[in-house]
C-alpha cells in the first residue's frame, strides 16, 4: 500500500500505526471513551497528524496519545511525545515569579521600574505606573503582541525589554484587559535581574527540576530522547500540509510568554500541582493567589472574569470557577483547563494549523467540562438587534501588532450590520459573523453560520462610546489604520490565534 499523507492521517487517527494492540483494552469510563472518539473524528476532520491528552476525572489519571509526530518520518504519538506548549508557558513564568514572591524577593503590587529601573514604553509616564500584577493579569495598557527576535544568546530578554520603548500605550494601567505576550516576557526579564540567572535556567530550577517534568524544557536538546511532535503548516504552493522544523522554532525572547517544550503526561503533572496544596515549593495561599483576585474582565475565545496570577479565571453557569490556559504557536495548538472545586484537569497538545478546531469543541464549547465537571458555558442565547442598536459597534477597527524584526503592521477589519448581526470583513471578504447575545458580548460565527464556539465583546471607553473590539484577547481600535504601520493580510478566521 503507497503511504500518503491522507493514508497517514487517517491511520493514525484509527490508531492504525500501533503495529501490536493488546486484545483487551481496560474499562474505561464512558466519557473517557468518548473523548478518544472525538479526537479521533477531529483529526481527520481538520487534519491533525498527531494528537496527545491528559485526564485528571474522578480520582484517575488518563493519558493517551493517537496519529504520529511527523509525516515525513512518521512515529507514534503518546503522552510522553513533546509538543511546544507555547502560551501555557506564561503560567510558569507566573508561578516562578509567586516562588520569588513568597521568599520575599518580588511584591506584585509594586512597580515594574521599582525593579527594572530603566523601563519604559513609548509613554514614560504611564509605562512607569504598571505593576508586577499588571504585568501578570495582562492588564499594562501598552500594545501586547510587539515581537521581536533579538538572538539567541543569554541577552535575549534583555535586548527584548529594552527594545520596548518604541511599544504604544493604549489604555492607562489596569483599566483594560488586552492579552499581552510582551508583559509575560517583561515579567520573565524580572526573574532573571532578581536571579542572576537565564529565564530559562530559573524556571528549570525553580519549577522543572523539583516537579520532576523529564520532558519539559526549552531547548530540545534538553530532552535528548524525546519524540518531538513536529508542527505541520500548508505549503505555500501547494496547500498541502507539510512538516515545518522551521515554524516549530521560536525566537528566545519569546521564551517567557511561550517557548516551553513539554508533553501531555508532563501538564498532567503541572495541573497536579497547581491543583494540591504546593507541596514545598508553594504556600495554599500562594496557589489561590494564583487562582484569584481577577484583573479587568472580557473575554478571551471564552468569557472571562479576568485574569489572576496568569491564569485564566473563567465562570460558569453553575458557579464553581475553571482555571484553564492554552497555546498556540504555528502548527501547535493545545489547550489546558483545570476545574479545583471537581479535582478534574484536561490537557489536549496538538501538531497542526488544523488543531484550533479540536481545541474549540473542546474548550470553547462546553463538551469537556460537560461531561467530566457537569458545568457549562455562561448562557447565550442569540439576539437579533435593530439597526440602531448596530450603530454604535459598526465601522472600521484597526488591529497592530509587530513581526519579528519589530516592524509595525496594521490591518482594518470592517464590522457591518447585517440582518440583525454583524458581519465581519477585510477586504470585502466575510470572516465572521458577529451575533449578540447580550450587551456588547457576541459570538462567533463561521460566514456559514456555523459556531466557532468562541466569543468576543467590545469595550467601553469612559465617556460610554465603543473603542474597542476585543477578538482572541487582542483589542481591535475603533477607527481607520494609522500610516505609520504596514499593512498585513488576514485571510482566515483563525488569524489571531498564533
Amino acid at each position: 500500500m503507497s503511504v500518503t499523507r491522507r493514508n497517514l492521517l487517517r491511520a493514525g487517527a484509527a490508531g492504525a500505526l500501533i503495529t501490536t494492540l493488546p486484545t483487551t483494552r481496560p474499562a474505561v469510563p464512558r466519557a473517557v471513551g468518548e473523548l478518544d472518539d472525538k479526537i479521533r473524528a477531529a483529526m481527520e476532520r481538520y487534519d491533525i497528524p498527531g494528537v496527545s491528552y491528559a485526564l485528571r476525572y474522578r480520582g484517575r489519571d488518563y493519558h493517551r496519545g493517537f496519529g504520529v509526530t511527523n509525516l515525513s518520518d512518521p512515529r507514534p504519538v503518546d503522552a510522553d511525545t513533546v509538543f511546544r506548549v507555547a502560551s501555557t508557558t506564561k503560567t510558569f513564568t507566573g508561578t516562578a515569579i509567586m516562588r520569588l514572591v513568597e521568599a520575599g524577593k518580588l511584591d506584585l503590587d509594586r512597580t515594574v521600574k521599582s525593579y527594572l529601573p530603566a523601563f519604559r514604553t513609548a509613554d514614560p509616564a504611564q509605562s512607569a505606573r504598571v505593576t508586577l500584577r499588571q504585568l501578570l493579569n495582562h492588564s499594562p495598557g501598552w500594545l501586547g503582541d510587539y515581537f521581536k527576535d533579538t538572538g539567541p544568546g543569554d541577552d535575549a530578554l534583555a535586548r527584548f525589554v529594552a527594545s520596548m520603548t518604541v511599544t504604544p500605550q493604549l489604555n492607562p494601567p489596569g483599566r483594560t484587559f488586552a492579552y499581552n505576550n510582551a508583559a509575560i516576557s517583561v515579567a520573565g526579564r524580572i526573574l532573571e535581574v532578581k536571579t542572576g540567572r537565564t529565564y530559562e535556567d530559573v524556571v528549570r530550577d525553580l519549577l522543572l527540576r523539583p516537579l520532576r517534568l523529564r520532558h519539559s524544557a526549552f531547548f530540545l536538546d534538553e530532552i535528548p530522547r524525546a519524540e518531538v511532535a513536529m508542527s505541520h503548516v500548508p505549503d505555500p504552493a501547494t496547500g498541502e500540509l507539510v512538516a515545518s522544523p522551521e515554524a516549530f522554532a521560536m525566537p528566545r525572547s519569546v521564551h517567557a510568554a511561550g517557548g516551553l517544550i513539554s508533553s501531555a503526561h508532563d501538564q498532567l503533572a503541572w495541573a497536579k500541582f497547581h491543583l494540591g496544596d504546593g507541596g514545598r515549593l508553594l504556600s495554599r495561599r500562594g496557589l489561590r493567589e494564583m487562582q484569584t483576585r481577577p484583573g479587568p474582565g472580557g473575554t478571551l475565545l471564552v468569557e472571562l472574569d479576568g485574569m489572576g496570577v496568569t491564569w485564566q479565571i473563567r465562570p460558569t453557569a453553575e458557579g464553581p470557577k475553571v482555571i484553564e490556559h492554552g497555546g498556540d504557536w504555528a502548527g501547535q495548538h493545545s489547550g489546558f483547563l483545570m476545574v479545583p472545586a471537581r479535582d478534574m484537569a484536561l490537557t489536549v497538545l496538538t501538531n497542526s494549523e488544523g488543531g484550533p478546531g479540536l481545541i474549540a469543541e473542546l474548550y470553547g464549547d462546553d463538551w469537556a467540562l460537560s461531561r467530566f465537571a457537569g458545568l457549562h458555558n455562561l448562557p447565550a442565547r442569540p439576539r437579533v438587534l435593530t439597526p440602531a442598536q448596530l450603530a454604535p459597534y459598526a465601522g472600521p477597527y484597526t488591529i497592530t501588532q509587530t513581526d519579528l524584526d519589530g516592524n509595525f503592521l496594521s490591518t482594518v477589519v470592517d464590522l457591518v450590520p447585517d440582518a440583525g448581526r454583524l458581519s465581519m470583513r477585510v477586504e470585502g471578504q466575510v470572516l465572521a459573523i458577529l451575533e449578540f447575545y447580550r450587551r456588547d458580548y457576541v459570538r462567533i460565527l463561521e460566514p456559514s453560520g456555523a459556531d466557532t464556539f468562541f466569543r468576543a465583546d467590545f469595550d467601553r471607553g469612559p465617556d460610554g462610546r465603543v473603542t474597542w473590539f476585543r477578538y482572541s484577547g487582542r483589542i481591535l481600535k475603533a477607527g481607520a489604520t494609522p500610516a505609520a504601520a504596514r499593512p498585513f493580510k488576514i485571510n482566515k478566521l483563525s488569524w489571531l490565534l498564533s
